[in-house]
């Protein structure tokens, strides 16, 4: 198998920590729209990935963070005003945390059931095919879905970035000079050091010129998760509605095709087949369990995350073990609330800074496979295709 760069064990170490804080700026945003905790997030899309690298015999080099497209039908189930139980929040007065809580078991039961969504097309695939499954997914569909993927991202790291644009900028051009100028071991964690760069000058800015956000607020804000060094994430446990699935399945669509992008894109920059070795079965049942675990947890959805496949992209590191390490980090971390504080703690527009590269490297790969694949646009079929697609 073709792991790219070689790398030491220190080295290995280091680059799961990239590989994790690659993974915060959307796995965490998450719950904190949604309402679930930080620290079940962190212990269930670590158990996610683990699970996932054991099904698939650890030859992935993917990381599975939690969903967005997921955050919709939590927020369809939960939302006090609209959501499923917008009655029982009428009512609830002041028991309205006790009914957010009941909603959000709901949601996750849900989202357990969703993941078998994953189970339905792997089972399609196996009696199918893969490699006859993959010819209804040439290079003119799944390229520009790849480049969607990318696109449609982008909006997340403006949003991030708006409530400080200089330190959002600040970490782009670090992440920048490291992997464009970078020598050596540091050329391979651009984004580790941009991030970590970047939250060095949000000190100073805090503490020192006493700063702040674009809308006034705080650049960092302490100890929102606790102090505790170690303790238990507060797990919850699924509660089942029919109506609550119905609104949650049609979202397992759109990570199954991401999934199936990323492995593409994987195979394309790596030259590893993984549709094949390990083969499209393993990987779908792999994330689906993954979905399902999150959800019996108290997590969210997990898939297999597109700003970790842009680090791979970036670094061209295709060892597992990276990844694996990662996810080993990420579950031994949710069992601490000083460092879901610290999580907290920085600033999303350095996550938006970061994000800016990840994504466009998404979306840079998508319109290398087209190139590369010498997909005619002047043909009208193809042309008819991706602008579909891009609708």
């Amino acid at each position: 198998m073709n792991m790219g760069r070689k790398l030491s064990h220190g080295g290995r170490v280091i680059m799961g920590f990239q590989h994790l804080f690659a993974m915060f700026g959307a796995t965490i945003l998450v719950p904190i729209l949604t309402g679930l905790s930080v620290q079940v997030t962190l212990v269930a899309v670590g158990i996610g990935t683990i699970i996932f690298h054991l099904i698939s015999k650890g030859k992935v080099p993917v990381f599975l963070g939690s969903s967005f497209a997921f955050m919709v039908g939590i927020r369809l189930i939960t939302d006090p005003e609209a959501g499923l139980f917008a009655a029982q929040f009428a009512a609830a007065g002041a028991d309205f945390y006790d009914v957010r809580a009941y909603a959000l078991a709901y949601a996750t039961g849900a989202i357990m059931v969703a993941g078998g969504m994953y189970f339905i097309l792997a089972l399609v695939v196996k009696l199918v095919g893969a490699e006859r499954f993959m010819k209804v997914l040439p290079t003119v569909v799944t390229a520009p879905i790849v480049i969607l993927i990318g696109v449609m991202l982008a909006p997340f790291a403006i949003s991030q970035s708006a409530d400080n644009i200089p330190l959002a900028l600040i970490t782009l051009i670090i992440i920048i000079v490291f992997a464009v100028f970078g020598k050596g071991f540091p050329k391979i964690i651009p984004i580790l050091l941009g991030i970590l760069g970047a939250y060095l000058v949000a000190l100073v800015f805090h503490f020192v010129f006493g700063w702040t956000n674009a809308d006034d607020s705080a650049i960092l804000v302490f100890d929102r998760a606790g102090t505790d060094i170690v303790g238990l994430p507060p797990v919850m446990w699924p509660r089942f509605n029919l109506i609550a699935i119905l609104i949650m399945l049609p979202f397992s669509l759109a990570t199954i095709s991401e999934h199936i992008a990323d492995m593409v894109i994987l195979k394309r920059i790596s030259g590893n087949d993984y549709i094949k070795d390990p083969g499209l079965v393993r990987t779908l049942i792999g994330d689906g369990l993954a979905t399902v675990v999150g959800g019996a947890i108290g997590g969210p959805a997990t898939t297999t995350y597109s700003e970790n496949v842009g680090v791979v992209t970036l670094t061209r590191i295709f060892d597992p073990r990276v990844v694996q390490l990662a996810a080993i980090y990420a579950v031994v971390l949710g069992f601490s609330p000083l460092f879901a504080s610290f999580i907290y703690s920085i600033p999303t527009a350095i996550i938006g800074g970061a994000s800016f590269i990840l994504y466009g490297m998404i979306a840079a790969v998508g319109l290398r496979n087209l190139i590369d694949d010498r997909v005619d646009l002047a043909d009208m079929k193809n042309c008819v295709i991706v602008a579909w697609l891009f609708l």
